[in-house]
C-alpha cells in the first residue's frame, strides 16, 4: 500500500476482523514529510487504539531512515540533559515513537573490504566477466565504493555492471 493510504487504514483492516485467513498489509519504503497526517493512523494501527489492527493482520514497512518523518534543529533544541541522561523535546518524542512501535528492525551495516570485495567477484562472475576480480577491477571497485561513501551489495552490484559494461566497450 501506498503511504497516501494509511489514511484509510481503518476502512481497509475492519473488513478483515472477522476473516480467516490472514493478512500482510505492506508500505515499502516508508518515510513521511512534515505535517503528514498519515503517519498518526499508521502509529495508532500499529500500537493499539480504537483502530488497532485484527489478529490477523501484519503491518510490514521497509524504510531506509530510522526516523520516518524530518526532524528539525528548533525541535531538538528542546532536548535536555537530566542526571546524565538525554530527554528529547516533545516534538521529537512523537517523531521517534512512530518507528518504535515497529516491532522488528533488520539494519543493514556497511561491509568489510574483503566481504564487499567477494560480493563484487560475485557480480562479476554473474555477469560473465571473463577475468574475473583481477587487479585492475578490485582497485576500480575499490575506488568505485569510495566515490559512493558506502561499501555495500548495492555499491557492488552497481560497480559489477558498471565494469563490465565499459569494459565490453
Amino acid at each position: 500500500m501506498d503511504r497516501h493510504d494509511l489514511l484509510d487504514l481503518p476502512d481497509i483492516v475492519e473488513p478483515l476482523f472477522e476473516r480467516s485467513e490472514r493478512f500482510l498489509l505492506y508500505c515499502d519504503d516508508l518515510s513521511f514529510e512534515a505535517n503528514d497526517p498519515s503517519y498518526k493512523a499508521l502509529k495508532a494501527m500499529l500500537d493499539g487504539s480504537i483502530n488497532a489492527a485484527p489478529d490477523n493482520v501484519l503491518l510490514c514497512a521497509t524504510s531506509n531512515r530510522r526516523h520516518l518523518l524530518p526532524e528539525y534543529l528548533r525541535e531538538n533544541q528542546d532536548t535536555r540533559l537530566v542526571e546524565g541522561e538525554l530527554h528529547h523535546g516533545e516534538a521529537v518524542e512523537e517523531k521517534i515513537s512512530l518507528s518504535e512501535r515497529f516491532g522488528l528492525w533488520l539494519s543493514f551495516y556497511p561491509f568489510s573490504q574483503d566481504d564487499y570485495l567477494a560480493i563484487v567477484a560475485h557480480w562479476l562472475k554473474c555477469l560473465e566477466w571473463p577475468v574475473g576480480l583481477d587487479e585492475t577491477a578490485r582497485q576500480a571497485a575499490l575506488q568505485w565504493a569510495l566515490q559512493r561513501g558506502s561499501r555495500s551489495g548495492r555499491v557492488a552490484w552497481q560497480f559489477a555492471r558498471d565494469w563490465v559494461g565499459r569494459q565490453g566497450l
